[in-house]
């Protein structure tokens, strides 16, 4: 029995709405509506009554909520042992991370952890928030830098660092690739490359804000999941697009980055980034990590 589709069994149970039980979990409405088709066929029942304004367990689903908690927290405690037991066996940390920060932080901080703590080797996945959030919970990542969900899984723990700044990719040949700074009002009649909001839903919904508070509207010419193929669109010329600083880490060839000019009292241009982890989980690694990243915050901060 598949143990992630008694956790959405479990979501549902809690907040009797699908919407906010995929929200919880970090998944589409979609997909954990199928998670718990499959889990009725498995078992044979049908655990929810479902209606076009309601959601309510079923006498079936009724009978199994205790078990399935009980299921859900001997599989917690598994984990956990099967944690320790690795702890053991290697000094090896598995650390997540979104794209920016796996080339504006991770360099930095793995220069200092070789300083501070030369026996602990770090092993780096790079990956978006929504993939790193569940491999945090199954254990195959033990701490990962990543954007603070809007809704939270309370399984896990998140501390915000600080905030990336937003900046402007352009040609290297565009008009405004020679200013100091861009106001959003230069780029009304710009064509822009957002990412894809399903699975970078905070820098999609920064683009879309700053364009909204400058009371103009976001002529989104093409949409794009990866931080690459977003700048190397910017450098065929298939428009602007707004992204994190440390995105200008990547290096490429014919594309420029601007500082955004921000009204006042406009919104920030910046895009949260926290560290998360297993809430009640301890790993002496993690916390010499987290201890030397807060020591050097500060001169981090200021280069994002």
């Amino acid at each position: 029995m598949d143990i992630n589709r008694i956790r959405c069994f479990l979501a549902v149970a809690d907040t009797l709405h699908f919407g906010r039980a995929a929200q919880s979990l970090d998944m589409l409405p979609a997909s954990l509506g199928r998670q718990i088709r499959l889990l009725e066929d498995e078992l044979e029942a049908r655990l929810f009554l479902r209606t076009t304004r309601s959601v309510s367990l079923s006498e079936a689903g009724l009978s199994i909520l205790e078990d399935a908690r009980a299921l859900v927290e001997q599989a917690a405690r598994f984990e956990q042992k099967v944690r320790s037991v690795r702890r053991t066996e290697t000094a090896v940390l598995k650390v997540g991370a979104i794209d920016s920060a796996a080339a504006g932080l991770m360099p930095q901080l793995m220069q200092l952890l070789r300083e501070a703590h030369p026996e602990i080797e770090i092993q780096l996945i790079e990956q978006k928030t929504i993939h790193l959030l569940p491999k945090l919970l199954s254990g195959s990542v033990d701490i990962a830098f990543c954007r603070t969900p809007d809704f939270k899984d309370p399984r896990l723990q998140f501390h915000t660092l600080f905030f990336e700044t937003a900046v402007v990719a352009l040609r290297s040949n565009h008009p405004l690739a020679s200013h100091a700074a861009i106001h959003i009002s230069d780029l009304a009649d710009e064509p822009l490359i957002v990412p894809d909001r399903r699975s970078r839903p905070h820098s999609h919904d920064l683009t879309i804000k700053l364009f909204v508070d400058a009371g103009l509207p976001a002529r989104i010419a093409q949409v794009a999941e990866e931080k690459h193929t977003i700048v190397n669109l910017v450098a065929t010329g298939t428009g602007v697009a707004i992204v994190p600083r440390w995105t200008s880490r990547l290096k490429v060839e014919g594309v420029t980055f601007v500082p955004i000019a921000m009204p006042e009292r406009g919104s920030l241009s910046k895009l949260v980034l926290a560290a998360a982890w297993p809430r009640g989980i301890r790993d002496p690694m993690r916390d010499a990590v987290m201890a030397v990243l807060e020591t050097h915050l500060k001169s981090i901060e200021a280069s994002a």
